[in-house]
């Protein structure tokens, strides 16, 4: 083989050894659905929901989460991210859905409310409200065997269920206080802020008692869900003087860690059924590559080989652009925060318009790189079949 081939073998194979190394970490996909509702329209605004929601999306990302966040978003900006989040969570090893504002039972069914929410009428409920049902229909949804965690910030005092309950006159019997317990599938964890059938406090400071918690638990790494979760509630009970006790409702088969890394071994703790981790394809990748150096093939198949590889790497980079981007977005709205003025909600827009705009063209240039990828590895395939004979 030619010095010049060698080289760029050797360069190709020293693009992908740090993805190799790195894998342990982030072998799993995750993906987080994360709302914080607070300049509610027809309702008591709330301190502290959007905080809470930037802070938890914060600390998600900062484990690993791609992040789908909204802030005060009305019924059809609420229908919307729960859409983009549908569409993520089939491939998804691990999807997180954290809601923070106002909700309701009604039925023993649980309602979350966009800020644009009247319910003058029973039937405002089907048109004015996101089922918690619905949400978690899509996280189980042709996912046996992914994990699902769900945090529900969402029992605070509710002005909108007194209104309710007038129109409905002897069916507000109905109508619970907080939220209902719900029956979820295997594969399930849902936590809510206090017991059901309880009102939860919004609280004093930045955050509500239960997030204020939650944060702590979820930046502590080595942790697993479950020791989380019982110091959430040790704290939350100490701070409301014993008012408020967080409940969680478990069907997971295995330990859930936010920080996939301080897992035990280092490795993603896979449920059964999960697919296979992606070290063992990548670890296969490389030895194929050994192999074809070993057999000292042609050079214009090594070089493919090569290219191969730092066009891979090259969509490695800009899907990490994007999600710097996705980072920007989310500060971009922090820094906005609730917006009623038109001027500061135009200022808003175009700096959000703009920053996708790049995310736009950094997918056009994926989808090229995707099919130049997908040709040389079938012309590596045919020189494989050709070497065989």
């Amino acid at each position: 083989m030619p010095d010049h081939a060698m080289q760029r073998l050797i360069f190709g194979l020293a693009l992908i050894c740090p993805l190799v190394l790195s894998i342990p970490a982030t072998a799993q996909k995750r993906v987080a659905l994360v709302i914080g509702n607070s300049a509610y329209v027809n309702a008591t605004a709330l301190a502290n929901p959007a905080n809470d929601a930037s802070d938890i999306g914060e600390a998600l990302k900062e484990a690993g989460f791609e992040i789908i966040l909204g802030l005060n978003l009305d019924k059809r900006a609420f229908d919307a991210k729960v859409r983009e989040f549908s569409h993520l969570l089939p491939q998804a090893d691990s999807g997180v859905l954290f809601y923070a504002g106002h909700g309701v039972q009604v039925s023993g069914r649980n309602h979350l409310l966009p800020v644009d929410a009247r319910l003058q009428t029973e039937r405002d409920l089907d048109f004015e409200t996101v089922s918690l049902d619905f949400i978690l229909r899509q996280m189980e949804l042709d996912r046996e065997g992914k994990t699902n965690i769900i945090f529900l910030d969402a029992c605070r005092d509710n002005p909108l269920t007194r209104n309710l309950a007038r129109s409905m006159g002897t069916r507000s019997a109905s109508i619970g206080s907080g939220l209902a317990q719900v029956q979820t599938g295997v594969g399930t964890f849902i936590s809510y802020s206090t017991q059901p059938g309880n009102v939860a406090l919004d609280g004093q400071g930045r955050n509500s008692p239960f997030t204020a918690a939650l944060l702590e638990g979820l930046k502590e790494p080595g942790r697993n869900l479950t020791t989380v979760m019982i110091e959430v509630r040790k704290q939350v009970l100490a701070t409301t003087n014993g008012k408020q006790v967080p409940w969680d409702h478990s069907a997971l088969t295995g330990d859930f860690y936010f920080h996939l890394a301080a897992a035990p071994g280092g490795l993603p703790r896979l449920t059964p059924g999960g697919p296979a981790p992606e070290t063992e394809a990548m670890q296969q990748r490389l030895e194929q590559l050994e192999r074809e150096l070993a057999r000292r093939t042609d050079p214009n198949r090594t070089l493919n080989l090569v290219k191969l590889e730092q066009l891979k790497e090259r969509v490695r980079q800009l899907d990490q652009s994007n999600h710097a981007d996705q980072q920007r977005i989310f500060d971009t709205y922090r820094k906005y925060g609730p917006v009623s003025d038109p001027n500061a909600r135009g200022a808003l827009n175009r700096e959000i318009g703009s920053i996708q705009l790049l995310m736009a063209r950094r997918g056009q240039e994926q989808k090229q790189l995707r099919d130049e990828i997908a040709q040389l590895e079938a012309q590596a395939g045919a020189m494989s079949k050709d070497a065989a004979k």
